[in-house]
């Protein structure tokens, strides 16, 4: 049992893991990795400065907070302070997947389910160079405060990628297939539809067109959706960014218009999938929070001291990557809502335009990049043939108000490998997605 000093406020996140990772390139072993960790961070708050400590020793965490107190200042008031009587006060327990945690399956069979597929690319001439990758993690974390928190929670993904490079000629094109689920049961692997993609990405290669430089009407797939959710308006909307800059505060006002009036754009870490997670790391349970509803500014992503700052509410949004870290504002699982519009009734908006299926990668602040895979022109409200573009531009604020029209369904993607960067933090698991979206106007280089 720790010992808190009551001259400071303290919490103490431990956490364990356990995770497997195999690699093979062309077919050959690059590596492979069963992991565990167990590890503390630590923080105490004098009421003017945070003092961090991050251990591996659980038998004197005790001493680590001893002089993490020697650092600070008392404060025999430091209870009434405005960040301190936001924490949480929390006694639960949430453990979900222990029961069936991919550390009861074997090694012999989390390798097999990738190799099973390792037939699709080595018996493929076009296909010139590939990697398969396994990885799955367990985590468990508890995190106890001053205030009488006391939060057990744990946390589960597994899922195999492929990447693959094809090669005509001069013309090369690289893409990757992926599955991911937070049990090792669920994860199944259709060799079909995995033929089927790679025959896709085959027929892309050979008979896609660049397209001309210039604005085309648009159509955003849900996977790309996501994608502009999270980087053009998600991370503008970690309310960290705004602590200490007056300007940003007045171009982020609630209920400012910021898009059409059916956009509405959400962030929620109760959503199964990468994003998932019960509470944050201060200890504050998931929650959903409106971004933009109705097309009006409507909150922010905050952990306790830029709501504090703010004069809001904490949302769930403090995360790390690891007990190395401290937490920050991070997003979970954005998405934005569906419309009204079928997706054939979307396609039919566009005479002349293009549609953008899936996308590299992308990156955005008040400007948004995004990079192409599978794109098509479209012709008479019909997807016409193939197109390679560099990639496409647009302003945030511009293009969420050229919106003129939503599918009526929604997917959310979660991903195996990689994840959310931001401040030396990387990868931190998140999830998006939404629904077809139809933009007037976008730039396409």
């Amino acid at each position: 049992m720790l010992k808190f000093n009551p001259m400071f406020y303290t919490d103490v996140r431990i956490e364990e893991t356990d995770s497997t990772q195999f690699h093979f390139m062309q077919g050959e072993v690059e590596n492979y990795i069963n992991r565990k960790r167990l590890g503390a961070f630590l923080r105490v708050f004098d009421g003017n400065r945070w003092y961090y400590g991050v251990t591996t020793d659980m038998e004197h965490i005790q001493a680590e907070l001893e002089k993490l107190y020697l650092l600070a200042n008392p404060n025999p008031k430091i209870n009434e302070h405005p960040i301190v009587k936001k924490m949480p006060v929390n006694v639960v327990s949430q453990i979900k997947f222990a029961s069936n945690s991919v550390t009861k399956t074997s090694s012999e069979a989390k390798l097999e389910k990738l190799k099973s597929s390792f037939h699709q690319f080595s018996d493929r001439p076009s296909i010139v160079m590939w990697q398969a990758i396994y990885v799955d993690k367990y985590l468990k974390k508890h995190i106890t405060n001053s205030k009488g928190a006391d939060i057990m929670f744990d946390w589960q993904q597994c899922g195999v990628a492929y990447f693959f490079s094809m090669r005509d000629g001069d013309k090369t094109f690289q893409e990757r297939y992926e599955m991911t689920s937070d049990s090792f049961d669920k994860l199944h692997i259709d060799e079909a539809e995995m033929a089927e993609y790679i025959r896709k990405s085959e027929y892309f290669l050979l008979n896609s067109k660049p397209l001309p430089a210039g604005k085309y009407k648009t159509i955003l797939s849900p996977a790309v959706t996501g994608v502009f959710a999270h980087e053009s308006f998600g991370h503008k909307s970690e309310a960290d960014f705004m602590l200490g800059d007056e300007n940003m505060k007045k171009e982020w006002e609630i209920g400012k218009k910021v898009g059409v009036d059916t956009l509405t754009i959400i962030d929620d870490g109760n959503i199964a999938g990468s994003g998932f997670t019960s509470f944050d790391d201060e200890g504050f349970p998931a929650q959903k929070t409106y971004l933009i509803k109705d097309g009006l500014l409507a909150g922010r992503l905050h952990n306790t001291e830029t709501s504090v700052s703010l004069e809001e509410e904490p949302t769930g949004n403090a995360r790390a990557i690891n007990f190395e870290f401290q937490p920050i504002v991070r997003m979970t699982c954005t998405y934005i809502e569906p419309g009204k519009l079928t997706k054939d009734e979307l396609f039919a908006k566009v005479d002349k335009g293009i549609y953008i299926e899936k996308i590299k990668h992308g990156s955005g602040m008040s400007t948004f990049t995004l990079a192409p895979s599978f794109a098509y022109y479209i012709e008479h409200g019909k997807i016409a043939y193939p197109v390679s573009i560099s990639v496409i531009t647009g302003s945030v604020f511009e293009t969420l108000g050229m919106i003129e029209g939503l599918s009526d369904t929604k997917e959310i993607f979660s991903f195996s490998v990689g994840g959310c960067g931001k401040a030396e933090q990387y990868p931190l698991p998140v999830s998006f997605g939404g629904p077809y979206v139809l933009i007037s106007e976008l730039n396409a280089q």
